[in-house]
């Protein structure tokens, strides 16, 4: 998907989201990266593709953490599953 329809898909959801939102950003991740799998990418990578996604705003006093990036994996894996 093109950066034109990921910016689309951010201002039809109307809203930011930020880490703890992790059903939006691996829905947001699935439709970004649909050739990628999950379990491939390191957390620092994974921060990186997050961050990356239009719409996406780290919250104060929200900060990431592994147990944040391993919940958000295993959700976009499970979008990935649906998918195929």
């Amino acid at each position: 998907m093109g950066l034109g329809k990921r910016l689309e898909r951010a201002v039809v959801a109307g809203k930011t989201f930020g880490w703890l939102d992790v059903q939006r950003i691996s829905e947001e991740l699935a439709a970004a990266y649909p050739g990628m799998q999950p379990y491939t990418v390191r957390f620092i990578e994974l921060r990186k593709l997050v961050e990356s996604l239009p719409g996406f705003e780290e919250e104060a006093g929200h900060p990431v953490n592994e147990k944040i990036l391993e919940t958000i994996q295993s959700h976009w894996a499970g979008e990935v599953e649906e998918d195929d």
